[in-house]
Parts: C-alpha cells; sequence; structure tokens
C-alpha cells in the first residue's frame, strides 16, 4: 500500500545507497580503522564477508581500510582465496596492544554507524511536516479489526494521530485501555531510523528490537532501518532516570530513552500515578520533548539534540485530576472508558477462547453473560471487564484440560470463575483498591429518571434513588461529574446537569432513612 511506502520513502531509498568510499560514509578514517581492528581483534580470524556482515561497511572501503591496516602491521592475511571476499586476517602482536588501548577508549563493536549530520538530515525531512496525516479507512479496518465496540475510543485515537496530538485515556480498570491504545501506531506511517549514530567518536543506539518492528523493504545501505512507527509502552517501572540517555561502558554505547525510541510513533505512560518516583515530576520532564518535539542527551557533557517526535499517550485508572492543567494540554484528546457492556466482554470471552482453539456450548456462553448482567435483570451484577474475558478463557481452558473434556460447559465455567480472583474477591463485596471504600453522591437532574436508572445501573453504582426531579447515584469518588455527564451522553440519555452531592446533605437523608426504617 503506498501509504506504507510513498513518493517520499521511495526518494529516501533512493538516497540510501551504500556508500562506496569514506567521504560518502561520512566517518573518519580513524574511527572505521578502529573499528575493524576491534572486530577482528575480538575474532582472532575472521574472512572479510563476515566483517562486511558486521560493519554494513562496503566492499570497496574495507578492502581500502584493511590495506593500510595491514600496512601498519595491525592484522595480517592468513588466507582465503583470490576473491576479496574469503580472505581471512588476524590481528598481530602490534595489533593486539593497540586495540587494547583502543578498547579502553571507546569498546564498541558492530554494525557503522551514521553521522549525526546524516542522521538530523534524515529525521528532519521525514518528521517536519508528518502531521496531519490522512490515515486510509482501509488501515483504520485493519488496525481496530480485533477491537470490540469503543467506537468513539476509535474515532478519537484516529484524530489524535490525523494531528499529531497527545491523548488522555482514563477511566475503570480491564476497560481496554491499554489494549485499544497499543494498536494506535499502526495507523501511523513508517519511518526510517539509524541503528546508530557517531557523535565524537561515541555512538548513540536508536534502534531497539523490542520497540521497533522492521518492515519488509529495507534501504539498501544497512545501517538504516525502516520500522513501522513505534509504540513504545512504559509503566509503573517507569522513572526519571530511564527518562536520560545512560552509558553502557560495556557496549560502549548511550542506550537512549523512551522518548527517543518512540519518534515517529506513540509513547504510552500507562498506569500514571503508580510510578515510584513523583508522576508530577515524571510528567515535567516530559513537557519540553512532547512540545518541542525534540530532547537533549550528553555525550561526554556535551549537549546533543536528537528528534522525540512522538505522541504521548496517558493512561490511568485513578482520578482525572492526577493530571494539572499544563500536562493536559499536551494531551488535549481524551477517552473515558466506562465499564463495558455485557455482550461486547462475551464476545471477547468468545474470541480468546477461538484464538485458543477451544470449543465451547451456549449455555457456557450464557453462563458468562449472567455474571455481569445487573442483578435487577437476574445476573450476579458483577462489574464487566475485558481483561476478565481474558483471564477466564485461559483459566476454562486449563479447567477443561484437566477435566478431560472436549468442549467448555457450564460446569467449566462455574469451576473456572470460581478460581478467579478479582470476580470472588467481586463477590465477597471486598474492594481491593480501597480498605474503606469512600462514596461520592451525584444528583442528575433529568425527566427520564427511569433510562438514568437503567444506564447507571451498568455504571456500577452502589445506590440509586429517584427523586421528583432527580435521581441520585451512589459511585466512587474517583467518578467525577465529567466522567457520568459523558457516560450518559454516550448512552443517549437526555439530562440537565450533575451535581455533586454536599457531605452535609447526604448525613442528613442517611439519618432521615435511617429514622424512617426505626
Amino acid at each position: 500500500m503506498s501509504y506504507y511506502h510513498d513518493k517520499q520513502m521511495q526518494e529516501l531509498f533512493e538516497e540510501l545507497k551504500q556508500p562506496k568510499t569514506l567521504e560518502d560514509l561520512r566517518l573518519s578514517d580513524v574511527f572505521v580503522r578502529h573499528l575493524i581492528l576491534k572486530i577482528i581483534s575480538s575474532f582472532g580470524t575472521i574472512k572479510t564477508r563476515r566483517l562486511n556482515e558486521l560493519t554494513g561497511i562496503h566492499w570497496d572501503i574495507l578492502e581500502e581500510t584493511l590495506r593500510k591496516i595491514e600496512q601498519d602491521d595491525l592484522c595480517a592475511q592468513v588466507g582465503g582465496s583470490f576473491l576479496f571476499s574469503s580472505i581471512d586476517y588476524t590481528i598481530t602482536r602490534k595489533g593486539t596492544e593497540k586495540t587494547r588501548r583502543i578498547m579502553e577508549e571507546n569498546p564498541y563493536l558492530g554494525i557503522a554507524p551514521v553521522s549525526y549530520e546524516n542522521y538530523w538530515h534524515m529525521m528532519e525531512t521525514q518528521l517536519d511536516g508528518r502531521h496531519p496525516v490522512h490515515v486510509p479507512d482501509e488501515v483504520i479496518e485493519k488496525t481496530f479489526d480485533d477491537v470490540v465496540g469503543l467506537g468513539k475510543a476509535k474515532k478519537c485515537l484516529v484524530e489524535s494521530c490525523t494531528i499529531g496530538k497527545g491523548i488522555f485515556i482514563y477511566g475503570s480498570p480491564g476497560a481496554g485501555k491499554t489494549f485499544i491504545v497499543s494498536k494506535t501506531s499502526d495507523l501511523l506511517p513508517p519511518i526510517i531510523i539509524p541503528k546508530f549514530i557517531e557523535f565524537g567518536g561515541k555512538v548513540i543506539q536508536l534502534y531497539d528490537p523490542d520497540f521497533h518492528k522492521k518492515c519488509p523493504e529495507q534501504p539498501e545501505d544497512p545501517r538504516w532501518v525502516k520500522i513501522h512507527a513505534p509504540f513504545v509502552f512504559t509503566g509503573s517501572e517507569l522513572s526519571l532516570n530511564k527518562l536520560e540517555t545512560a552509558y553502557d561502558s560495556n557496549k560502549g554505547v548511550y542506550e537512549t530513552s523512551p522518548m527517543i525510541k518512540a519518534n515517529g510513533g506513540i509513547l504510552l505512560v500507562d498506569d500514571l500515578g503508580r510510578q515510584r518516583d513523583d508522576h508530577e515530576l515524571i510528567l515535567n520532564r516530559l513537557i519540553v520533548p512532547m512540545e518541542n518535539k525534540k530532547d537533549v542527551i550528553y555525550v561526554r557533557g556535551v549537549p546533543v539534540v536528537v528528534y522525540s517526535h512522538f505522541i504521548p499517550a496517558f493512561s490511568t485508572n485513578l482520578d482525572v485530576s492526577i493530571m494539572d492543567e499544563a500536562h493536559l494540554r499536551r494531551a488535549p484528546l481524551h477517552i473515558f472508558l466506562s465499564h463495558p457492556p455485557v455482550l461486547n466482554v462475551a464476545e471477547v470471552f468468545k474470541r480468546n477462547l477461538d484464538q485458543l482453539g477451544e470449543n465451547y456450548s451456549d449455555d457456557a456462553i450464557e453462563r458468562f453473560k449472567q455474571v455481569y448482567t445487573p442483578a435487577v435483570k437476574g445476573g450476579e451484577g458483577l462489574e464487566p471487564s475485558y481483561a476478565h474475558a481474558r483471564d477466564l478463557a485461559h483459566i476454562c481452558q486449563a479447567a477443561r484440560l484437566n477435566s478431560g473434556k472436549t468442549i467448555i460447559d457450564v460446569d467449566l465455567i462455574e469451576d473456572a470463575l470460581n478460581k478467579h480472583v478479582l470476580i470472588a474477591l467481586q463477590r465477597m463485596n471486598i474492594d481491593i483498591a480501597q480498605v474503606q471504600k469512600r462514596i461520592r453522591t451525584f444528583r442528575i437532574y433529568t425527566s427520564q429518571k427511569e433510562e438514568v436508572y437503567n444506564t447507571i445501573s451498568l455504571f456500577g453504582a452502589d445506590a440509586i434513588s429517584c427523586e421528583l426531579n432527580s435521581v441520585l447515584v451512589d459511585m466512587e469518588d474517583s467518578v467525577t461529574p465529567t466522567q457520568m455527564a459523558e457516560y450518559l451522553r454516550e448512552n443517549g440519555v437526555q439530562f440537565d446537569k450533575v451535581d455533586i452531592v454536599s457531605e452535609t446533605e447526604r448525613e442528613l437523608r442517611r439519618t432521615i432513612m435511617e429514622y424512617e426504617e426505626e
């Protein structure tokens, strides 16, 4: 598809032909000689073919450089045929002594890096004007092919990628926040990055196979790699130290931070507020890279500007107030995900069973649905969760294998439900999030009291009661009026406004109710 290999990408491929001279390679003669010498020394004896594979340096440059090293009595030919690609080289005693000193200064062994100037030119060409981008309908459809429901969230994520603006996603645990954001980078076009950069004789590592997925087509120059737009995931383990570039003395490279690895893609800070370092300090560290699309790293104390052109995504199941206005301006789009509809959770459950290759009865699926159906409709009224659907599918598989059955039936569903810790805790009314659950009461002014009652019942309300022109709802205090209002709008319920009932009025109402019960 042209979206993934457009005209500009084709022109860049033409530009990234493998350099055949040192001048075109744009690395110093000394750096190249030292790199080759270190590799020969580490192997003892090595074929030129292997040197070519390890360094990515063209045969012409290799032949010229090896001749100079050999003239200096640092290496010697010890075998091979008349073809240069099959010649064996070994290190000499003099070469060993020299290599020892070189390794102390720069122990890097690997593919030849790209000059900083080349890196900057290539990034500037690709990233200036990267947004807005028109995401084709077929790309959107393919990206969200395995996402059940969440129509508004999908639309918001497409808009985020279109304009390159950050997004804040919040709501109930298990509602699919992390999963749907993880799909988002597939909406963005690919990007070409160098595997390593040379600056002042030192090497900076950009390519990370843990986060960077190679595209099928690759430039001729092996020092560059075309990757799908990266999705870099960080969670509660994120710290201020991990946002800085660190020098690895064993590998001899500066390892870049998640912000730089996310260049051209998405950086997700998941579980915001659960990091060991103060989340405000982490957000403050991100502000400049988010705003300028560039960050500064220090190589031997010298500041080096690198691109950090990522779309920030922040996810939390804590209160929305965890981010202040300055941070929200960098992530102006938002998605609120409450507990998903029962039918959507059941669909995800079936899809997980299908992926596991499991057969199941219709009665088993109906029993699964009953767990999350509101009590007023004959169900257990547990809070629906996509995470439950995934976990229960695996537990059901284990239960089936251990039972010797060929199909997942109602009995196996019951067995799995009894073994799932979060379901067991909900059934015992134990809230693991808080030792003492704090409640906030909302007054929803509406003429559609029955519609509000039915809709809010699925939202996880602790208690609901009706007044003359309003509905009173008790919820966890992590829910805000904005979230409540948005949930009602999403479900097509009309209302005038949503207020928080004061603590004084709550206490008065509780006293009146206790008196009436007596």
